[in-house]
């Protein structure tokens, strides 16, 4: 070996030293070998932009621009609302379909993200009953399609580098329903041994005042607080009702509702889209509501603010933006939200309008803080069914090889930042760097592999080790690498990693390489034991409360049924054939 090669093979020894025995961010350990690949010559200044420009890695960014408009749809609320009907099981299986197939045409973070609030709001079962199927489905469903996960993505860009055919958008999809189906009849045989926890009472979960009026011509009026299922949102509590000057409070599960109700609310952050999505009501401010983002302002002690009502501080002409919650500490307000008289350190939950932003010194005076948060107001009707017929098209034109999906995406983003579906901020804050890093790092160092000869080297060594071995075996041995890898470090990192190692030992055996490249695509998606594997399993182990024994014990069957139809499937479609 050259003192090149000697090189290389240590960065590649010390990365995976770093993502193993390290608490160092996988981004930040790719881009420094990139780096440092750059800095020692083992590939060139074009090599390196080229890594971080791929066109399957830009794909991959946009397409998780996209998802920030999909959460903001009506879809999600739609499906939320199915799984408060039937038995257990029949709400597992509406779970696992539909997380599964909308994880195939959109990232599967996005997916889960989106759902946990419908899952907090069932009032059927417990939401941690839920919240595991829920992320392992979208797990699942992330595999059928090319762009169900960035794992998919990033491995396209390997076989592009590698100058191999490219995965088609439906080339996982044999294996992958198998494995879905494999995963749903799994749930089925442990449903009954779903966990149950109750979520401790935090202290970023303070409460909120909301305010909620009753339409004209509501289909809630003449029902009692108990049929219209205002009785049991869950963290939202129906606190008092105004009626014109009388105020109704305590409120009882037989207050009958009529219109020009003033309802008042005590609920968290989520609780703005649980009114919204409520036919026949309509919030405080609601006609500006229509997918914005939302923002949380901090009121200042020189705040001119204090000791002022919203009404006689006229808030909304002052700042553009439109007070939907306040919050004080624990305590619990009453009265209208307009007529709360504001103190310093009253948190306002707003919608802000396009000159909001541009008012910078007024902000700084009035607000102690003013904060983006991860949480939007959902998109009309009709402006969600054009988001989704947009996506669609883009999809379909994919599909069909009549549109590029870069292109198509390029000009699907644009067009939600045009009609200010989503906005810059909003785009800004959810970029994501560290895909980004990740990505482009692990070419750079593919590419750097390659330049030096350790590539071949490896393959070579590895050729003669699996000598002898079925070639089903060594597809497994590399599965099971892939699946050890990203339970320890992360699903792209995994794949990163083991891609090449995969495409070279195919092409030293002189075999086609697509049933080495399935056993990655699919061993990088298979984190289902440790909560710290993916981050969708990451973070519905920390909204569900569960305990680590818990988790293990939901996520080891999944892992059996999973990786028995991954290994079972891929030798019967993708038969080994030589190149």
């Amino acid at each position: 070996m050259t003192l090149e090669q000697y090189w290389v093979l240590g960065l590649v020894l010390g990365l995976v030293g770093l993502l193993s025995c390290t608490r160092l961010p996988a981004s930040w350990a790719f881009a420094s070998v990139a780096l440092l690949s750059y800095v020692s010559n083992s590939l060139s200044l074009n090599e390196l932009s080229s890594s971080f420009t791929d066109s399957s890695l830009l794909t991959l960014v946009l397409l998780l621009l996209s998802s920030v408009a999909l959460e903001k749809t009506r879809l999600i609320s739609w499906v939320g609302l199915q799984l408060s009907r039937g038995g257990l099981r029949s709400v597992l299986t509406k779970l696992w379909v539909s997380t599964s197939v909308l994880s195939s045409f959109t990232a599967n973070t996005a997916v889960v993200a989106s759902l946990i609030g419908a899952i907090k709001r069932n009032q059927r079962y417990a939401p941690s009953k839920l919240m595991l199927p829920m992320a392992f489905a979208a797990t699942f469903g992330g595999t059928l399609t090319l762009i169900g996960t960035s794992t998919n993505l990033v491995i396209n860009s390997f076989l592009d580098r590698a100058g191999l055919p490219l995965l088609h958008f439906f080339s996982t999809t044999g294996v992958a329903l198998g494995v879905v189906l494999a995963g749903m009849l799994m749930l089925w045989l442990i449903a009954d041994r779903l966990p149950i926890t109750e979520k401790p009472d935090e202290e970023g979960a303070l409460p909120y005042f909301l305010e909620a009026r009753i339409k004209t011509g509501s289909s809630l009026i003449g029902k009692t607080v108990a049929e219209a299922g205002l009785r049991h949102l869950r963290k939202l509590f129906l606190a008092e009702i105004q009626r014109g000057d009388d105020t109704i409070i305590p409120v009882t599960p037989e207050t009958v509702l009529q219109q020009d109700d003033i309802l008042l609310f005590a609920g968290d952050m989520e609780s703005v889209a649980v009114l919204q999505e409520i036919e026949g009501l309509s919030l405080y401010g609601h006609h500006t509501m229509n997918g914005q983002s939302l923002a949380e302002a901090i009121v200042s002690h020189s705040s001119s603010l204090n000791g002022m009502s919203l009404k006689d501080a006229r808030f909304r002409e002052r700042f553009d933006a439109v007070v939907v919650a306040v919050r004080r500490g624990h305590e619990r307000l009453q009265g209208g939200l307009g007529s709360i008289v504001l103190q310093a350190g009253d948190a306002l939950l707003l919608v802000p309008g396009k000159q909001f932003c541009s008012r910078q010194q007024v902000l700084e005076k009035e607000f102690l803080l003013v904060n983006g948060v991860d949480s939007a107001t959902r998109l009309s009707s009709r402006r969600s069914g054009w988001v989704l017929a947009g996506f669609a098209a883009v999809v379909g034109l994919a599909m069909f090889e009549q549109l590029p999906l870069l292109k198509g995406l390029t000009l699907f983003v644009t067009g939600l930042l045009l009609t200010g579906v989503v906005s810059l901020s909003e785009l800004k804050r959810r970029f994501p760097i560290d895909i980004v890093l990740i990505v482009g790092g692990a070419l750079s160092l593919s590419q750097a592999m390659g330049n030096s000869g350790i590539s071949a080297l490896l393959a070579k060594e590895m050729v003669l080790g699996f000598s002898g071995v079925q070639l089903t075996l060594v597809v497994a041995g590399i599965y099971l690498l892939t699946l050890l890898l990203t339970e320890l470090m992360s699903n792209n990192a995994a794949a990163a990693l083991v891609c090449p190692i995969a495409i070279s030992l195919a092409q030293g055996l002189g075999i086609d390489p697509m049933p080495f490249i399935m056993a990655v695509l699919f061993g990088a998606s298979a984190s289902f034991i440790s909560p710290w594997g993916y981050q969708t399993n990451l973070l519905v182990f920390t909204v569900g409360n569960y305990r680590l024994r818990q988790y293990v014990g939901v996520g080891i069957p999944m892992a059996i049924a999973y990786s028995l139809a991954v290994l079972v499937l891929i030798p019967l479609l993708f038969p080994f054939q030589p190149l």
